[in-house]
């Protein structure tokens, strides 16, 4: 079978497109035929050997797939290492999930970690509801798209944010009532802010949370974490939450799995939407990862087999 392999950490163009061996399936997994697969920014950091648990090398990249089992339409969610840049990949039995029958493959291979990303954490740490003001950075990109929906599906009203004028249009046409570019957020005040990106913007977000209110750390698509005083938070009334995915269907997949059922009905009655912004295909895996690298995408990026 075709896949995308990684040999060594490097540029995009470290991903290249191989035969391989379709992948054994042990007990309690299942062999799905990929139609498509998710390209997130963690396959970004394993590529660049910056990620915090990273596999070891020669690796086929990829953490979410939508594709068929025995007639069956799924989404499959690889563990141990992806494996989901290619036609084929083993997935845990526990970890299929039903397909809606109106969402096309490419949409099941954008939904799942983005959503789990902003539900958990703005219903089980934030605990949205109607009347919070949830600020989201990133509003253009997978995650943040993402938490723009699942926070006003909340009940919540919603503010944007983006690094540029022309990425401000999607988050809008998401139901955000307002939405401004990084640099006019001084006068932003907002319960929850939702932030993938991390970076030189962590400290000023915590400046524009009101009192008892709290930034959710999503990720750090723009760098490091700043070192954090817990002064500046006790001074404030804020907290901090961080939130790992990845970690946490390890430790406690039975929140993991309760998130995906109660996303499931809002996904199927159209409430909820996974924005596709770019479909490439498996040879092209080093384009998908430079579009998330350099911040030109919107929405999510998926390979299609």
């Amino acid at each position: 079978m075709k896949a995308v392999v990684l040999r060594a950490t490097g540029g995009p163009e470290a991903l290249q497109l191989a035969d391989v061996p379709v992948p054994q399936v042990g007990d309690g997994h299942s062999l799905v035929r990929v139609r498509a697969a998710g390209v997130n920014f963690a396959d970004v950091l394993v590529r660049q050997g910056r990620y915090p648990e990273q596999p070891e090398l020669p690796t086929v990249l990829g953490s979410e797939v939508a594709g068929e089992v025995d007639g069956r339409r799924v989404v499959g969610l690889p563990r141990h290492g992806g494996g989901g840049y290619a036609e084929y990949v083993a997935v845990p039995d526990e970890w299929l999930l039903p397909l809606p029958d109106s969402a096309s493959f490419a949409e099941g291979a954008a939904f799942p970690l983005t959503f789990l990303t902003a539900w958990i954490p703005l219903t089980r740490q934030a605990r949205v509801r109607p009347g919070t003001t949830v600020l989201v950075l990133a509003a253009a990109g997978g995650v943040g798209s993402a938490a723009v929906q699942v926070a006003r599906a909340l009940g919540a009203r919603v503010v944007a944010a983006a690094g540029a004028e022309d990425k401000l249009d999607l988050p809008r046409e998401l139901g955000a009532e307002e939405a401004y570019t990084y640099d006019g957020l001084a006068d932003v005040r907002a319960d929850v802010v939702v932030d993938p990106v991390g970076g030189e913007h962590f400290a000023g977000v915590l400046r524009l949370v009101r009192p008892l209110g709290v930034v959710l750390a999503l990720g750090s698509a723009a760098g490091p974490w700043p070192g954090l005083d817990p002064a500046l938070l006790v001074g404030r009334n804020v907290g901090v939450q961080g939130f790992y995915l990845g970690r946490l269907m390890r430790l406690d997949p039975g929140v993991v799995r309760a998130a995906f059922e109660e996303l499931l009905p809002l996904w199927e009655r159209g409430a909820l939407r996974p924005v596709v912004g770019t479909e490439l295909p498996l040879a092209r895996a080093g384009e998908a990862h430079a579009l998330i690298e350099q911040r030109r995408h919107r929405g999510k990026v998926v390979l299609v087999p």
